[in-house]
Parts: C-alpha cells; structure tokens; sequence
C-alpha cells in the first residue's frame, strides 16, 4: 500500500500498517492509539479586545470534547487560527490536524481529496490515495469554507461523519474513522439553507458548537497587538533591525475598517516594512484605504471639487453586473474579470455580509 504524504501533513507511523489487506475482513478498521499529548504550543492567538477573549475564552472549554464545531466570521478574521487553537489544546493534539479548503479545490478533485481512490477508480488513479479524512485519523480534519461544497458532496460527507467510516471512491470495503470536524464559513448557513444550496441535515451535524470570531473593526485593541506581531514576524525579511509604528501610524491603523479584517493588517504591515527603510514606520508607509470615519458609500471630492466613486464601489457593482450578465456563473464571471474563483466567492460573501443582494449562482438558481 502506498504511503500518503503531503507537505506540512504528520501521519502516524502506523496509520497504513493497522489496515487488513482486502478481502480479509468485511471492513478494515484502522488502529485508535491513545491520544499523544503534543509538544509544548506556541503563544496561541493574538489578542487584548474583551471581544476576542470571550472566544478564546469559549475555544478552551469546547477544546476537551469531541463535539463537532462551526467556526463563522468574515474572511480574513482567523477561523483557522482558532481552529488550530481548538486542535492544539484538545486530546488530540498529537495527532495530524489536516486543513481542506473547499472554495480552493474543484469540484471534481474536492471528492478524491476528501475520500480518496482506489488505484484504476477513474482514469488517471494510477496509484491508490488516502483521503484527507483517513489523513486525520485521530486527530482533526478542518473543513475551510465548507459552504462551498456541492451538494452531492455534502450528502457522503454528511454519511461518513454519521457513521465514522469514509468510502474510497473504487474502494470494496469502507475504513473505520476516528475524526473530529472542524468546519469554517464566512457565509449565513442558515440563508443557505432556506435557498437549498446547503444540507440542513449538514448543517445540524456541523453546528453542535458554535464560534463565532467578530471582525476586526470590532475588536480595536487586538490592532496594536497584531500590528506589533507582525512587525515582529517580518522585520527579518528588512534586515534593518528592530521597527515600531509612529502614533499617527497607530492611529491611522485604529481609525482604518479593514474590510479585509487580520489578513489585510497583516499585508499592510508586510507592506509597511517593504515600503521604509526608516526605524519608525509613518503613515505614508501604510498606504490604508479610507478611514472609519469616512463610509465607504461616501462620494470623495478633491480640492477642485471634482466627486468621484471610491474603487472598490466600482468593483463591486463590476462584479455583481457581470454576475447578472452570466446568470450568476460564478466561474464565468470570474474569468471575464480577470479574478481567481476564491477571489470572487470571497467577494460575494462579503457584499452577503453586508446585505447586499447579490444574483444567485446557476446551481442554485436550477434548484426546484
């Protein structure tokens, strides 16, 4: 039997050796050791803001259990990093934590990824592949943005979780799991259920505990400690020793929205560095959008007089035009507009978040 490996992935030694050679038995079951306790952790997320404590705060106490979690939030605002937390701080913290993303991955890979295959399932299984599932076995498998499975998907996955056991795909015999679900979404699960395009039986099975992670704008005490984090993180990449952030630059990271929440502090602070040479970094250096006490609906004015548009309005009103033109194609649409497929479902979801309607994809349009 070949060996799955994959990088950054830990897999018990003994994974593939607990297995019978088929035939020998109705159902091969893979070994459950006792849970390895893991090597001492890091510092764990990085927060001040009450908001934040209360869900780490929340995070521990869920961590011993085994009970299924939905992390929600905006893109950007850290569910894997909470994710992590949970995994890190659980029984099974010696065990492999194994990360899918489901708005990454195709469709027709996403099935093979998360099962597996028998070598000759299809054209092209020249080997045999574990899935991510038998990947994690007796640890935890985080599902990324799992509101973007398909349907069809969703309905094996919802078995394998009910019955502990995952089907190969060309596979005689199901494998025993011994898996905890993590599943993340910056979608309404709840709206996506009433639209169909998500299994409310899914969704019972994932949401046993929920977290919910606020965005940043939410939560500013957590900016000067990110800000200073990530200084620290890529200041080596500079050589120019040590940086800190001038106040106004400090006050113009407070005073900032982030729509893109962690994610985009972090490309901003990564920019800052790149962008000065200088021990003190100043808001130049920043280059952030339009503050907190600007909306972003706001028409700007130049001195002349002259009202324009802020950029990210024309996008949005670009993307949902295109949108309407495919019939809601996402795929289509992301092509015409020169995006990725995880660019523009990100997107989406944000304008979601926002209330903004947004023209329903052509699966979901077609279903009854």
């Amino acid at each position: 039997m070949t060996a799955y490996s994959a990088p950054d992935l830990l897999v018990p030694d003994d994974l593939e050796s607990s297995f019978g050679r088929a035939g020998d038995y109705p159902v091969r079951v893979a070994a459950f050791p006792a849970p390895r306790r893991p090597p001492p952790s890091d510092n764990g997320p990085v927060f001040r803001d009450p908001m934040m404590e209360a869900v780490i705060q929340r995070a521990h106490r869920i961590a011993n259990s085994d009970a299924s979690v939905l992390i929600r939030g905006e893109s950007g605002t850290g569910k894997e990093v909470i994710a992590r937390f949970i995994h890190r701080n659980s029984p099974r913290a010696g065990a492999p934590f194994v990360a899918v993303n489901c708005a990454a991955i195709p469709e027709q890979l996403l099935e093979s990824e998360l099962f597996g295959h028998e070598r000759g399932a299809f054209s092209g299984a020249l080997t045999q592949r574990i899935g991510k599932l038998e990947a994690a076995q007796n640890g935890t498998i985080l599902l990324d943005e799992i509101s973007e499975m398909d349907r069809r998907l969703q309905a094996k996955l919802l078995r394998a979780i009910q019955e502990r056991e995952v089907d190969r795909i060309g596979g005689r015999a199901p494998v025993r799991l011994n898996v905890r679900i993590i599943a993340t979404t910056n979608r309404d699960l709840e709206l996506e259920v009433k639209r169909q395009t998500f299994r409310e039986d899914l969704y019972f099975r994932l949401n046993v505990v929920s977290v919910h992670i606020p965005a940043l704008r939410k939560r500013p005490a957590d900016i000067p400690a990110l800000a200073e984090y990530f200084i620290e993180k890529y200041r080596g990449e500079a050589s120019h020793g040590r940086r800190h952030l001038s106040p106004a630059a400090m006050q113009a990271l407070t005073a900032h929205d982030w729509p893109g929440n962690v994610r985009e502090l972090e490309n901003t602070i990564h920019r800052a560095l790149v962008l000065t040479s200088e021990t003190t970094i100043e808001p130049r250096a920043l280059e952030v959008g339009p503050t907190s006490e600007t909306h972003p609906d706001t028409p700007l004015k130049d001195p002349a007089g002259f009202t324009c548009r802020p950029l990210h309005l024309m996008e949005r009103d670009a993307i949902i035009a295109t949108l309407q033109r495919t019939g809601g194609n996402r795929t289509h649409t992301a092509t015409m507009l020169g995006l990725s497929i995880r660019a523009l479902r990100n997107k989406i979801s944000l304008y979601l978040s926002q209330g903004i309607e947004v023209p329903p994809s052509a699966a979901a349009a077609r279903t009854p």
